[in-house]
């Protein structure tokens, strides 16, 4: 099992990254919020998950401990691939997919690419009271219901997001994001501070 990686980034991909260590570049694929975080030529510190498969070994890379965390959990269900725990995880923060899971969100989990209804409340109904609760609080503190969008501003940004094209569940978790780091944010703010976020 490899476990963490550290190593100079070479490249950034639009799902993954290389990243040179010991003078052999590995590819890992990598949730949005974790590419984000990647520059080239600097180094990275990924906590990382290996999974064999007969047609191929693949390589996960996190840049925290609570989203390996909620990767595992995601994996576990029956009929949940890595590929769709990491479309899961870059569709919005892990507080947000955290409080949708346990809030028994099926419609926010299903309107993520490749997750139908049934895999969304097969995830619920998995994952009821595995998921830690405070996977589900924005680092600013607070509950489940935190992620969740609210405010007035945050309804119209989020209305004025998906008018640009942007998924569901990726346009609530950054905003919701944003609102938890400064619940006085204006529409106009949060959009263009969306924006920067989202790919």
């Amino acid at each position: 099992m490899i476990a963490y990686l550290s190593g100079t980034v070479r490249e950034v991909r639009e799902n993954s990254a290389v990243v040179v260590a010991g003078g052999v570049g590995y590819e890992v694929q990598c949730p949005v919020s974790t590419l984000g975080k990647l520059t080239v030529g600097e180094t990275a510190e990924l906590n990382t998950r290996f999974i064999v498969r007969e047609d191929a070994q693949l390589l996960f890379g996190f840049h925290d401990a609570d989203s390996v965390r909620v990767f595992d959990l995601l994996t576990s269900v029956s009929g949940v691939g890595p590929k769709l725990a990491l479309a899961l995880l870059s569709a919005m923060p892990v507080s947000a997919l955290a409080a949708g899971l346990l809030g028994g969100d099926v419609k926010l989990l299903s309107s993520v690419s490749g997750v139908g209804k049934k895999t969304a409340e097969r995830l619920v109904l998995e994952l009821q009271g595995k998921v830690p609760e405070h996977l589900a609080a924005p680092a600013t503190g607070g509950g489940a219901k935190a992620a969740r969008v609210t405010s007035t501003a945050g309804r119209d940004a989020v209305d004025a997001l998906l008018a640009l094209g942007f998924r569901e569940a990726q346009v609530r978790g950054v905003v919701a994001e944003l609102l938890a780091s400064d619940p006085d944010l204006s529409a106009d703010s949060l959009i263009r501070k969306s924006l920067g976020k989202l790919r």
